[in-house]
């Protein structure tokens, strides 16, 4: 980590020239985009609101050289401050090293008050990078022991870490997740928002006329506003406006946010609409659906990935959305191994942390265009037939009927089963002692079913009028669920939940809890007997049909294992 001071040179007479000289030409270009506005949604089909124009320059000074050729044209979009890290929105869509990336942090250190304010400027490695939508790529940058009032990125090219340069950055507020609109998906004629800080109850849908729509540049020139059709949690439907509905392609880039009819302000926004190009392409090809999907979120989850995959392939899932929050363990290059092996999987970069529920809402949107059948469940999770057959659970879900939207399997939850070490060949060989009732379940579902809202409490989802949900009998099928791991790989829950109304485990709060462990407080500190707990019935029936229908004969590798080699 590096430090630099930066001091602001202004005397009284430059700041009220310039502040004049600012005045003027923010209303010039006020004008000039809200004319530019009208211009190109209403006459043009070729372009869109999404475009790298030039920006201006940060309003910090900066001691580093700006000569160097930029890689690519990039900016900094957005600032989203995190309990733990800042995440940044860039310009452009590559992925970008996270070696090559720097985070520059600008910290006051005189009264702002002052002719000369003078800046810190800590310089720190980026967390992490990821490609986000078809517009931009993100960076996470980790959280300042000191308080910041912006915070940049550099690029340094090369071993001289003394000529860094810095990306330009937009002039926008930094944002707090807390209170903000941070995804936009299409849905026919409406548009589903997906909001932080409306404060709805959850569980429940909530009434949707106390909130209004709104669309437009993120420079705020000119808005559309619409009402709210449906609202439940942190997901907000909003009618679209006409000129949108009538040319899709020229809303490529627009914000959209919403606010409450009680308070005119707009939650601040990073949403833009078309980010996924199937959501502009959606109604252009026809084409047959595939029968059954998985969706599930994951947190450096690369270890269990391939025996999930494999294993539910042969069960007959057909296609995978891994929607991916902030893990750092590598996971995409194990999506990428298995894509070259042919399975099919989309993984899907979801920075938005405690926000399971709203994920799952986004992913039944994207998946509904694909798929008929979309399965909601974790990869600890591993179905179980009475009468296992390749292509068992695509059986199931082509043959119901078409009153049925929603199938839910109950869950037997395992435990450490005295192991102390993760078992080489996979969870569902080496974990074979369980709780003897089932507890909660997950589901299956008909993503063009589900009510408007598109509630879910995980789990379940709430359904359209006049369709119903259909009980897996145990005496078929269950999921084994191997909730409770060697402490090692269990311990993580108590430092990130994805859930959006499930506490952490570290706060004082519903200790009794079913999604907490049983007698666990809220210190990850290991109970001396934790390998022998959750352990009152063994079950070696998914353990002894792998063994022997999956595993090599000659040297005994299971799929998974031998696809690590």
């Amino acid at each position: 980590m590096s430090i630099t001071h930066i001091v602001m040179d202004s005397s009284p007479d430059q700041t009220r020239k310039r502040n004049q000289n600012q005045t003027l030409a923010q209303k010039s270009l006020f004008l000039y985009f809200s004319f530019l506005f009208f211009l190109l949604f209403f006459s043009s089909s070729h372009h869109s609101f999404y475009s790298h124009t030039s920006l201006q320059p940060s309003a910090f000074a900066t001691p580093y050289s700006t000569t160097t050729k930029l890689p690519v044209s990039l900016y900094v979009h957005d600032r989203i401050l995190f309990p733990d890290h800042v995440l940044l929105t860039l310009s452009n869509p590559q992925v970008f090293p996270p070696h090559k990336l720097h985070c520059l942090y600008y910290i006051l250190i005189n009264n702002p008050a002052l002719s000369n304010p003078v800046y810190d400027v800590l310089v720190r490695p980026v967390l992490s990078t990821d490609r986000y939508d078809e517009f931009r790529s993100i960076a996470r940058c980790p959280l300042p022991s000191r308080n910041f009032s912006a915070v940049e990125l550099s690029w340094r090219d090369g071993d001289n870490d003394n000529q860094p340069f810095r990306f330009p950055v937009k002039p926008t507020a930094q944002h707090s997740f807390d209170m903000l609109a941070y995804e936009v998906a299409l849905d026919n004629d409406t548009a589903v928002i997906f909001v932080k800080g409306l404060n709805l109850r959850p569980h429940k849908i909530s009434n949707a006329s106390l909130l209004r729509c709104h669309f437009g540049p993120q420079n705020g020139a000119f808005w559309f506003t619409t009402k709210a059709v449906a609202a439940a949690q942190e997901v907000v439907r909003c009618e679209l406006p006409q000129s949108i509905q009538n040319n899709p392609h020229k809303a490529r880039g627009i914000s959209a946010t919403v606010s409450h009819v009680r308070d005119e302000a707009m939650i601040p926004s990073v949403a833009k609409i078309g980010g996924y190009r199937e959501e502009i392409n959606r109604g252009n090809k026809k084409k047959n659906k595939l029968e059954l999907c998985a969706c599930t979120m994951v947190w450096n989850q690369a270890r269990a990935m391939k025996e999930w995959v494999m294993y539910h392939a042969w069960l007959g899932v057909e296609k995978w959305f891994i929607y991916d929050n902030n893990s750092d363990d590598e996971i995409d290059h194990v999506v990428r191994e298995l894509e070259v092996k042919g399975y099919n999987i989309n993984r899907v970069a979801w920075p938005w942390i405690k926000s399971q529920e709203a994920g799952f809402s986004h992913c039944s949107l994207r998946a509904k265009e694909e798929c008929k059948w979309v399965g909601f469940f974790d990869v600890d999770e591993f179905f179980y037939f009475n009468e296992m057959r390749r292509n068992a659970l695509i059986s199931i879900v082509g043959n119901l009927s078409n009153s049925i939207a929603e199938i839910r399997t109950g869950c037997l939850n395992f435990g450490p089963s005295g192991l102390r070490t993760h078992p080489r060949n996979g969870v569902s060989v080496g974990y074979t002692c369980r709780l003897r009732t089932p507890e909660r379940h997950k589901s299956i579902i008909r993503p063009d079913l589900l009510h408007v809202s598109l509630l879910n409490v995980v789990h379940h989802f709430e359904l359209k009028e006049g369709f119903r949900s259909l009980n897996m009998p145990q005496s078929v099928a269950v999921i084994n669920h191997y909730k409770y791991q060697i402490w090692e790989i269990f311990k993580a829950k108590f430092f990130r939940r994805v859930a959006t109304y499930v506490v952490d485990w570290k706060e004082d709060a519903n200790i009794g809890s079913k999604d907490r462990a049983p007698g666990l407080g809220t210190e990850a500190i290991e109970p001396r007997d934790w390998r022998l707990r959750f352990c009152e019935v063994w079950d070696t029936r998914l353990r002894d049909f792998l063994l022997s229908s999956f595993a090599d004969r000659e040297t005994g590798l299971l799929p998974w294992e031998r696809s690590s080699e």
